[in-house]
């Protein structure tokens, strides 16, 4: 069995206050991203359009272009669908 005198406390300390010192800095960038998205509604822009665009800026060239083309072909497949389904 280990004993608190074989556990560096001091230790454990240090980083737990780490992580609570990046949480509070996570804490205070997630406000400004908000603040920033406040701003461009404010200004007319669709923040939904907004959020689609940062997360394709995230996808390398290849993946956003896949993406591209399945959303593509999902649509299309859809339109080709709807006069069968009013159809029936």
């Amino acid at each position: 069995m280990t004993t608190s005198d074989e556990i560096a406390g001091s230790r454990i300390l240090s980083i737990i206050e780490r992580i609570e010192q990046l949480e509070e800095e996570i804490k205070a960038l997630n406000e400004g991203k908000k603040e920033v998205f406040a701003e461009a509604k404010g200004e007319g822009y669709d923040v939904k359009v907004l959020r689609e665009i940062l997360k394709l800026r995230k996808l390398d060239r290849d993946e956003r272009d896949e993406q591209e083309s399945l959303l593509d072909l999902y649509m299309r497949a859809i339109a080709d669908a709807e006069p069968q389904k009013a159809a029936a």
